[in-house]
């Protein structure tokens, strides 16, 4: 592979595209943008090459006006995509159900598989297929790959991938858990052992994703045996903006006796829940703020984030068996090293002992535990882009 080669990275929401182009073999982003507020009165375009960063606003009708837009600015500010060697397009699919194990070169068949997916992946899925039709018109002569946040998940284990329900039922509409994040648990399960001079398939690890979405997951000797995530993101650690674990019987609470339907109580839990529900922030760093002004409502929702994460270290040491590895990722996970020593403070008797001064600062790579703790402690910092260009190169053969 030239080292010239690059792989344009998309990831398509549904008023958005987040991009990255991306050198794989260097391991870095050569430019990078985002296009937010599709199809609404007034747009953002941001693009930033090297030194330079473009912001516009504008209106942008469309997810095609928006990508068209972006091709212009790579040639307007730089580099431009025709110089650049682009050997792949990556995109991002946030729900690969059963049906996809890895990635996949692009095709109509795909795409109409990806779409058929959408009832798992309601939020997501139909937005990256939109970004995938547009991107095949725009650039019809470079081959595309999707790669599968729930792929690393595939496999779980069968007692794990399970929910305790009707057979029939859960078959019919292909309940179980699919997980999400597997790009980024996959990145760093898979780094993290070299970092630290060892092997893959010797290492026991569990791997906290924490931004506004966040997930865990107990991976062993390379191999995710579980995940926090479920059938769809909503399920597992306490987050930004979702819930996390709740008694499903809230759902049927709510709605008869609160009177909110459906839709009403999806948009509660996934948009108005988690940190921000308790605290009214989600910002970490003001939630911090908060903290150490006396809001007591702050304090609760910290309490409750660091409980969760407790309780999924504690679960999934012990479905592991040996843990060796724990790993902080993300952008709370790298940069938070307020919630690292209040997740890490008490499990001593698990083997896990951070130093406090190694712990202090944001990003990584860096090994926080002290030099005699059974337990390696490690922030690591996730690079998806870079997994999908990476993920994408294999597929095409580059």
């Amino acid at each position: 592979m030239s080292t010239q080669s690059t792989v344009l990275v998309v990831n398509s929401g549904s008023s958005s595209i987040k991009y990255q182009l991306v050198d794989p073999e260097a391991g870095h982003a050569v430019a990078s943008g985002l296009v937010e507020r599709i199809g609404e009165k007034t747009g953002t375009v941001k693009h930033k090459y090297g030194e330079i960063t473009k912001t516009e606003q504008l209106r942008i009708a469309d997810h095609e006006e928006g990508m068209r837009h972006v091709l212009d600015l790579f040639e307007e500010v730089g580099p431009s995509l025709r110089e650049s060697n682009v050997v792949a397009v990556g995109h991002r699919v946030v729900q690969g159900g059963s049906v996809f194990a890895g990635p996949a070169l692009i095709d109509d068949e795909v795409v109409a598989q990806i779409d058929a997916l959408s009832p798992l992946g309601p939020l997501h899925n139909p937005a990256h297929v939109t970004g995938m039709r547009v991107t095949r018109r725009l650039l019809p002569d470079v081959p595309q790959v999707a790669v599968f946040d729930t792929a690393f998940f595939r496999d779980l284990p069968d007692e794990a991938a399970t929910y305790a329900i009707d057979a029939t039922v859960a078959a019919k509409h292909q309940v179980r858990r699919y997980g999400a994040h597997g790009t980024s648990h996959q990145y760093v399960s898979h780094q993290v052992p070299g970092y630290l001079g060892r092997e893959v398939a010797d290492v026991n690890q569990i791997v906290l994703h924490l931004g506004n979405g966040a997930s865990a997951s107990a991976v062993a000797g390379g191999r995710a045996v579980d995940t926090s995530m479920g059938l769809t993101p909503l399920e597992g650690l306490v987050m930004g903006t979702r819930s996390g674990d709740i008694d499903p019987a809230v759902v049927f609470h709510l709605h008869r006796v609160g009177g909110m339907s459906i839709d009403e109580i999806d948009d509660l839990l996934n948009r108005r829940s988690g940190i921000k529900g308790i605290s009214g922030e989600n910002d970490f760093r003001a939630l911090h703020s908060l903290v150490q002004s006396g809001d007591t409502a702050a304090k609760l929702a910290l309490d409750v984030y660091v409980h969760r994460l407790k309780k999924y270290i504690g679960a999934y040491h012990a479905i592991l068996g040996r843990l060796d590895v724990l790993v902080f990722t993300a952008g709370v996970g790298e940069n938070d090293d307020i919630v690292r020593a209040a997740t890490c403070r008490g499990l001593e008797p698990m083997g896990i002992v951070i130093d406090l001064d190694r712990n202090e600062g944001r990003g990584g790579p860096k090994v926080i535990s002290t030099d005699d703790s059974p337990v390696t402690v490690v922030v690591y910092p996730t690079n998806e882009e870079l997994a999908i260009a990476r993920q994408s190169l294999e597929v095409i053969g580059a």
